[in-house]
């Protein structure tokens, strides 16, 4: 694991470093009022080296990606920058119109990252098809999934072109622990980073009384301490919403915190891992 901007990086699989803390987007860009603060909060962001910054056509409509635009306004060179297609316009055609789209709405040029954001009725071979056709006209540098089980995961790496796939975004937080059966260890054998998405549930598992001994013990918030468990393993990336610079510091400030096998063990005895095979939970 490298460093980058002060901040821990890993791979992916072609190489290239990325934050292992980044900044999410899901609910920016619904009201108005809140732009300006949205803006602020991941440009702070940036400041403080968490330069992976997740957006989807789908948040709000397109609104996010608007936010996220005017975040990254004059400091695009320093964003690795991650956006989705829904899986109705993932189509061979419907794939590069909506890139098109999002690449307007987020003005820039090209996305690093460009994931579909689940799997629909549109086979996977159409949507690679329509990913190699941006990458080789350089409107994307990546490509990757989101929300695909292990099932999907091999159908996809079989395919031609599936190999190329840098990440499964995936809900994962010490609630959700499922993918720790199969998936995550899939995932990280064949160097496939995941990235996990409401790593703190949205703010509901920090009601949970277990997590306030730990985090006393080293002087950090609940949510500071489930985003050090999510980021414990090299290959998985948390990405949480912060619509305050207050939250943004928070959120940065969970690198610092280095959870011990006490406190692990008391994180598995309050939120257990999985027994047995589970359907993927999405959110």
């Amino acid at each position: 694991m490298a460093a980058l901007s002060g901040i821990r990086t890993t791979e992916l699989p072609a190489g290239e470093a990325v934050p292992v803390l980044g900044q999410g987007t899901w609910a920016m860009g619904e009201d108005a009022r809140k732009c300006k603060d949205e803006v602020a909060a991941l440009r702070l962001g940036i400041d403080l080296g968490m330069t992976l910054i997740d957006t989807a056509e789908m948040y709000a409509n397109g609104g996010a990606e608007q936010v996220v635009g005017e975040a990254i306004a004059g400091r695009r060179a320093e964003v690795f920058l991650v956006s989705k297609v829904l899986p109705e316009n993932a189509s061979s055609r419907g794939t590069i119109a909506a890139c098109e789209r999002s690449l307007q709405r987020l003005g820039t040029d090209a996305i690093d990252l460009y994931l579909l954001h689940w799997r629909g009725s549109v086979p996977l071979a159409q949507t690679i098809e329509a990913f190699e056709t941006l990458m080789k006209d350089g409107k994307i540098r990546h490509w990757g999934v989101s929300n695909l089980d292990i099932d999907d995961m091999v159908e996809l790496v079989a395919l031609p072109g599936g190999d190329a796939c840098q990440t499964n975004q995936l809900l994962y937080n010490p609630t959700r622990r499922g993918i720790e059966w199969d998936l995550l260890p899939w995932s990280l054998k064949h160097s496939m980073t995941v990235m996990a998405y409401s790593p703190i549930e949205q703010g509901r598992m920090l009601r949970n009384p277990a997590l306030l001994p730990i985090a006393a013990r080293h002087d950090a918030t609940p949510a500071q301490i489930v985003l050090a468990w999510v980021m414990r393993t090299d290959g998985i990336i948390a990405i949480p919403k912060a619509s305050t610079l207050a939250h943004v510091k928070e959120n940065r400030a969970a690198l610092d915190v280095r959870l011990t096998d006490d406190d692990l063990a008391a994180l598995d005895a309050a939120f257990p891992p999985p027994k047995a095979p589970k359907s993927l939970e999405m959110l």
